[in-house]
């Protein structure tokens, strides 16, 4: 019998989720971005001609969203045809087809939405959550909250947020660092601590703010707390930064999420710069490069912590041999009709297959453009 499927039908979808609040870090408090209010969704919805469908999707936060889309659109047709089993050999294909406008970023971003699906459908096709299709190492992952933790929320919002997250059984918690007067910080994070105790988890994120001085001063000032890791203390893409404040701290490094490629990625593990590698699925372009990556991280004997899109890292996570992290952003739950489980500071991953998830009636309103090519299912 043969087993042979072909891919005959694509669906692009874009998608702009709104924010319920305007979102400020770090970057905006400088003024180096404004806030946040959308995120721009990018789904694909591939078929096949035994009727096997699988759903994946990428995003953008503020510019890039309709670049994103208008570059999978191209690259669209390249998939028919195409035996949906040969996801390695499809990714190569659709980067080499876009390869002049480089083999990162945007461009491979926009891969990302037509990977992911493509590993939905193998694991639906077997009847496995993705985790297990990957080979799990555990069906539930630690997890943390960061929706709460923004730089926009006054100190009693940012607390009641925190005590809320544990509540509800999420296992940590991340405060947003790098106002531009670091006594607010240290304010901030010891009301937080305060609150919580010294028994919950917590992280900081300084989202690329600071210089290697004052990282290194912040970094001393905030060894204090016990905290589990400060996130982007350096620009993303100051490596060598990243090694030399790593190994001055006790307190562990991590950064990798706003990086879009393995060899970005590569490059921070060769020079031991971080501690914690927080690579992003749909920044460095799908499941098949986060794989890679995951490799090679876990030959370095790295901790592992995704960035954002829980409903996908989260099986990703399980995947890894060491003990990871998965960040807690309820800001997609629109977009689906399922829910993700916490308990007792874990994330359980789904028991159904693929990445077990269904777009919602939400995610059709917020809809702004759609494309398809192929025969229909």
């Amino acid at each position: 019998m043969t087993t042979h499927d072909t891919i005959s039908w694509v669906r692009l979808s874009a998608v702009r989720l709104p924010l319920a609040v305007p979102v400020s870090d770090a970057k905006v408090l400088t003024g180096r971005q404004r806030p946040m209010t959308e995120v721009a969704l990018l789904f694909a919805d591939i078929a096949t001609a035994r009727g096997q469908r699988g759903l994946g999707f990428t995003y953008s936060k503020r510019a890039g969203g309709p670049g994103q889309f208008a570059h999978a659109r191209e690259l669209a047709p390249e998939l028919l045809g195409e035996d949906p089993s040969d996801i390695q050999k499809i990714w190569t294909k659709l980067v080499w087809a876009g390869a002049s406008v480089g083999r990162s970023g945007l461009a491979t971003q926009a891969v990302a939405a037509y990977d992911i699906a493509l590993w939905d459908l193998k694991a639906r096709r077997a009847g496995l959550p993705l985790a297990k299709l990957l080979g799990a190492h555990r069906d539930s992952v630690r997890c943390y909250n960061t929706s709460g933790g923004f730089l926009h929320a006054p100190v009693e919002e940012l607390v009641e947020n925190a005590a809320a997250a544990v509540a509800r059984g999420i296992g940590g918690v991340k405060v947003k660092v790098g106002h531009p007067d670091p006594r607010e910080d240290l304010r901030r994070l010891t009301a937080v601590r305060e609150r919580l105790g010294d028994g919950v988890p917590v992280m900081v994120d300084a989202n690329q703010q600071w210089d290697r001085p004052t990282a290194l001063r912040m970094g001393r000032a905030l060894e204090e707390f016990g905290l589990v890791w400060i996130e982007e203390p350096l620009d993303a893409y100051d490596a060598a930064g990243h090694a030399e404040l790593a190994a001055a701290l006790d307190t562990p490094v991590a950064t990798g999420e706003m990086l879009a490629s393995v060899a970005e990625h590569r490059e921070l593990i060769r020079l031991g710069a971080a501690d914690v590698l927080q690579p992003d699925a749909p920044r460095v372009g799908g499941i098949t490069p986060f794989l890679q990556l995951a490799t090679v991280a876990g030959l370095h004997h790295l901790q592992l912590a995704p960035h954002f899109a829980m409903e996908l890292h989260l099986h990703l996570a399980a995947a890894y041999p060491a003990e990871p992290w998965v960040e807690h952003f309820d800001w997609l739950e629109p977009l689906f009709e399922e829910r993700l489980t916490v308990e007792d500071g874990r994330m359980l991953v789904p028991d159904r297959p693929g990445l077990g998830l269904t777009p919602s009636a939400q995610a059709l309103a917020w809809t702004t453009e759609v494309y398809e090519t192929g025969v229909a299912p």
